[in-house]
This record gives structure tokens, C-alpha cells and sequence, in this order.
């Protein structure tokens, strides 16, 4: 039997004191002792990295900051901005934290209409809110100097958000109706078909002072099937099927025969045609969206982020570059803070194609729903063998290198939300369910073309 203390951490999330959504979560940490099992390392992981969305969340929106430096020192003196993105990860992992008692219903729903009403008055453009918010005045904060406005793929995450705490609550009290109505009308506002600009493609900027200028259509494969799922399932701006065949599977050259350690990567991976990319590619669209059994005529997408995740194994463990710790229980590329070449701290999307020695504990700890096996060694190593160097306040750190004997000692909402509810997705399945039989995602899916075996549509 494993001996465990509770330890506190303050919360700030709240310069209310009457704000009981600001009551901090209590983790139990064990410790010297037996090792701990699987199911007991997997909850303490889950609760830890929890802490992001909820102890640590921007005090007045009650949203996910874009970044959380425990040491207090953030660039820019940004600790107020906010991530739309990384927020919907996080409605994600507070319906998680409820569903698993870390915190109570209560606590749960009063942070959640917090953040709805900070929503619903922060910039919107044609419906969609920009990558980054300021948390106290809800105004954008441009994420580049043509990058300030509407961004459609940030908004799709936190939409897929909205969508589950819409199903969670639907049936419950006054209250909690209430509560799924506010999301429900908040999804629905967003115009995804304007977003087409006149095209048979989804387009991810639009900005009030450059319009169209970025120029950035969304092609696959990438991160972004989400955001023609959402745009699809609206039931008040939809697009029709013809963006996602045309621009996003374009016309059928999606596809792909390519291979990489013998293993398919079925659709071509932009920017790394002829090996997989970054592991949140395999994570960000599919949170809510349940790859089981899922196909279209392009792909089986349970097939699909299996071999992506097997290709990021497999490179790993072969250990091209010969970097120190790298193999069978440390390894995970993806986008993350970096170490730049001057030992600094920066940021890259990390891959096989691009590895700078750096490992990103989300990416191994987020695929547990791929290959648990290898998952749980890698959580097991960073944990057991790593963690004073890599575990924290809201869980594993961004990143770590045992190469360079570095991390990055902070912490980045889009690599915190995807570990609690992949770990979730895992041991329950919850955040699947609640948004595969949400009504419109499926009638969404299936105007796409999409089949599943498990939802039987």
C-alpha cells in the first residue's frame, strides 16, 4: 500500500474570494515507497496536469492562459493572455476533473459559465475568436502583425470544447441546462461557411485590417480535420462537402503510398511527405473526435494516427542522431519549447524530420489511446527516473532533453489539455462519447462522408 501526503497548492485563478471555482486542487503525491501502479501513476498524471485548466487558469476569464511560468517570469509580461485553442482543450479537461471528482459539480459549472460569459463579450470576427485573448479586457491579442482577427482552427478546438460541456450538462439541473444553452448558442455563432472566402476550401485567417492576406487555406493532412468536422456540423453556418473533398483531401492527392519504417502513413503529412510530423497531429482533432472505427474514402483514421504514432516510436528508439536517453521509454516529437542551439529556450515543432533532441512528455503521455504499453513506460520513466528535472506544479513540464541534461520548466495549454484528456479518453472514453453522439457532429460526419462502426452511422 502506497503512503501518500496531500500537498495544497495555492491557487490563484481568482482575485475573488467568494469564487469557490478558485478552491485549489489537492494532489496526492506519493511518497519513497512501493512503485506505483499503472492505474495509480495514470489518475496521479491526469490530477496533476488538471491543475493547468484549473488552479492555474487566468484569474478574471477562468480561461487557459497560453503559457503558465511557475517561476513568474513571462515574456512580454503576458501571464494574461489567453489561448482559444488551449481553452477548448481545457473545457475538455475541466469536464474530465469533474467526472473524476477532482473538483465538485458545483465548482465545476461556476467556472464554466465564468468562462462562457467572458466568451461571449470577448472579440469575435464573423464568429470566430482570434488565437489569443487578453483574459482581462477580452480583447484580441494579435498572435503575428496580420494574425489579428478570426482564426477558424483555434476556434474548432474550443468549439469541440464547447460541445461537450453542452452534452455533459443537457440533461441535468436548471442550472446546468442553462449552462449547456449558454455553449450551445456560443458553437452556433461561429460563420464557418464564410470562412471559405468564395472557395471550395476552408481558409484559417481573416483578419479586419488585412482580410485575407495570410492566404493560409487548410489542405491536409494536419491538425485541422477538426475544423471541417465543426464547419460541417453547424447547424446555423454550414459548409457543404465540397471545401473538405476539394481543399482538404484535395481531390483525392491526400492520399499516399509513402512508408516509413515499413509502416504506411496512408495520408501525406504536409511538410513531411515522406515521414509522419508531429505527434499532436495524431492529438488535437481527435480529443472529441473518436478514431475507432472511423474511415472515409481517404483513410482508416484508427490506422492512421496508430502508424503515426508507431513512426514516432520507431525513430526514436532506432535513435538516428545517437541522442543520450532516447528508446523504448523515452520518446515524443512534437511541437513544444525547444532548446536552441545557445542552450536557450525556444520553441519547435519537434519530429522525425526535424529532432533537435528534445523530447515533449505530452506527445508519448497523449498517444496512451495508441500504444499504451509504450505510453505508460515513457510516463513511468519521465516520473520515476526524471522527476526532479521534469515534474512540476500542473504536471510534466514542456519539455526535456537528457541529452543536454535541459528542460523547459513551464508549461503551454495545447500540451497540457491533450494529456488529461487523452488519459481520460483512455480510461473511460468519456470525452469521446459526449462528442461522437452529439446530434450534429454526426449528421456533420456524415454529410463528409465519414463511417463509423462504433456510432453506427
Amino acid at each position: 500500500m502506497n503512503k501518500f501526503i496531500v500537498i495544497f497548492f495555492l491557487a490563484f485563478v481568482s482575485c475573488n474570494s467568494n469564487d469557490k471555482s478558485s478552491a485549489a486542487v489537492a494532489v496526492a503525491v506519493p511518497v519513497k515507497g512501493p512503485t506505483l501502479s499503472d492505474e495509480q501513476l495514470i489518475d496521479l498524471v491526469q490530477k496533476q496536469t488538471f491543475k493547468y485548466f484549473w488552479d492555474f487558469a487566468e484569474p478574471n476569464s477562468g480561461m487557459g492562459r497560453e503559457r503558465y511560468h511557475p517561476d513568474g517570469n513571462y515574456p512580454e509580461n503576458d501571464a494574461n493572455i489567453v489561448t482559444t485553442g488551449g481553452s477548448g482543450f481545457g473545457l475538455m479537461s475541466i469536464i474530465s476533473g469533474i467526472s473524476r471528482g477532482y473538483v465538485s459539480r458545483e465548482e465545476g459549472v461556476q467556472r464554466l459559465n465564468k468562462i462562457a460569459d467572458f466568451l461571449n463579450t470577448a472579440d469575435r470576427f464573423h464568429g470566430a475568436w482570434p488565437h489569443w485573448i487578453n483574459g482581462e479586457t477580452g480583447r484580441v491579442k494579435p498572435f503575428g502583425t496580420k494574425d489579428n482577427g478570426g482564426d477558424l482552427v483555434e476556434t474548432s478546438f474550443l468549439t469541440a470544447g464547447m460541445i461537450t460541456v453542452r452534452e455533459y450538462f443537457k440533461n441535468g439541473t436548471v442550472e446546468e441546462k442553462a449552462l449547456a444553452e449558454k455553449y450551445d448558442l456560443l458553437w452556433k455563432g461561429v460563420d464557418w461557411d464564410w470562412y471559405r472566402n468564395g472557395r471550395n476550401v476552408l481558409y484559417w485567417h481573416w483578419s479586419p485590417n488585412y482580410a485575407w492576406e495570410m492566404n493560409f487555406p487548410l489542405e491536409g493532412y494536419n491538425e485541422c480535420l477538426i475544423t471541417y468536422v465543426m464547419a460541417a456540423a453547424s447547424p446555423t453556418h454550414s459548409i457543404t462537402s465540397a471545401p473538405y473533398h476539394q481543399g482538404w483531401a484535395r481531390n483525392g492527392g491526400i492520399v499516399t503510398a509513402a512508408t516509413s519504417f515499413n509502416i504506411p502513413l496512408i495520408l501525406k503529412h504536409n511538410g513531411a511527405e515522406f515521414t509522419s510530423g508531429p505527434l499532436f497531429w495524431a492529438h488535437y482533432s481527435y480529443l472529441g473526435l473518436d478514431p475507432n472505427q472511423l474511415t472515409d474514402q481517404y483513410a482508416n483514421y484508427w490506422d492512421l494516427n496508430v502508424n503515426h504514432t508507431k513512426i514516432n516510436y520507431e525513430y526514436c528508439v532506432q535513435n538516428p542522431h545517437q541522442y543520450k536517453g532516447y528508446g523504448s521509454n523515452y520518446w515524443g516529437l512534437t511541437a513544444s519549447y525547444s532548446r536552441n542551439d545557445n542552450g536557450s529556450i525556444g520553441y519547435d515543432a519537434h519530429m522525425p524530420s526535424n529532432d533537435k533532441g528534445v523530447i515533449s512528455p505530452t506527445a508519448a503521455i497523449s498517444s496512451i489511446v495508441y500504444l499504451p504499453q509504450e505510453s505508460i513506460a515513457a510516463m513511468r520513466n519521465f516520473y520515476e527516473n526524471y522527476n526532479s528535472q521534469i515534474w512540476g506544479p500542473a504536471g510534466f513540464y514542456d519539455a526535456h532533453s537528457a541529452n543536454y541534461n535541459w528542460s523547459a520548466r513551464q508549461y503551454l495549454a495545447i500540451d497540457q489539455g491533450p494529456q488529461v484528456v487523452m488519459l481520460e479518453n483512455y480510461r473511460s472514453g468519456l470525452l469521446w462519447k459526449l462528442f461522437m453522439n452529439a446530434p450534429e457532429v454526426k449528421q456533420g460526419l456524415i454529410k463528409l462522408g465519414f463511417q463509423s462502426g462504433k456510432y453506427n452511422f
